[in-house]
């Protein structure tokens, strides 16, 4: 088994990571970012080719996304990336909403401690002047993607921040598809900022209602997303 050693930037921590985990983390990626779309179908040897690794981590790697929902395997015909599941992602988008909402009031209640740095550094980027705004979509995705979750974060909550970095990594797929449009980025900086405003003033119901409207927003918009879509979006990521 072949390992991979690497060490964090702010930290002394080795972190272990074997073949299988880089090949993992790669294929997920891969799904994310629309490399990889629903329904397209491979073979443990074409992964291997291209990753230039055994076909060993790869199995493991592919298992490991089975168990994920991301990937299912076919009888004598390789691999498929499973169709997406709205269904669940409905779902998700429910449990996100409860967990952003509470977290946001008590982000509110002067008598918790909570991680004002945290909301400083998502100030910079969303109450920044418009002329600042970025237009990239893959950038704001990111952006966003890490506003939701320093939301939780700064609350204090390490069980509600893991819950919901699990969410977060389950909706990612589908939630990209939300910055596509430039309206969306532009709705996004606006409906961000207007949060980050509440939640500075102490305004814990308003901040909810007003979060509450943005994910209400953003999950009528995956409700939307067809294979089309999806496909646009690949060729889109290059």
């Amino acid at each position: 088994m072949t390992a991979v050693y690497a060490t964090t930037a702010d930290t002394d921590v080795v972190v272990f990571r074997t073949r299988a985990d880089e090949v993992y983390a790669q294929l997920k990626r891969d799904i994310a970012e629309f490399r990889m779309v629903p329904g397209d179908r491979f073979t443990e040897n074409e992964i291997s080719e291209r990753l230039g690794v055994s076909r060993t981590p790869v199995r493991q790697a592919l298992f490991r996304l089975q168990q994920e929902g991301f990937v299912e395997v076919l009888f004598r015909s390789g691999w498929r990336v499973l169709p997406f599941d709205f269904d669940q992602f409905e779902q998700l988008y429910d449990l996100r909403m409860v967990l952003e909402t509470t977290a946001v009031h008590r982000l509110c209640e002067t008598d918790r401690r909570i991680n004002r740095k945290m909301l400083s550094d998502l100030a910079e980027i969303w109450l920044a002047p418009q002329a600042q705004r970025s237009s990239d979509n893959t950038q704001v995705a990111e952006w966003d993607e890490a506003f939701h979750c320093a939301l939780v974060a700064a609350a204090g909550n390490g069980e509600m921040t893991r819950v919901h970095r699990d969410v977060t990594d389950r909706i990612r797929i589908i939630r990209r598809l939300d910055f596509t449009m430039q309206p969306r980025i532009e709705a996004t900086y606006d409906e961000h900022a207007k949060i980050l405003k509440a939640i500075r003033a102490n305004r814990g119901d308003q901040a909810a209602m007003l979060l509450r409207a943005h994910i209400e927003t953003s999950q009528a918009e995956v409700r939307k997303i067809t294979l089309h879509q999806v496909h646009l979006a690949r060729h889109a990521a290059g």
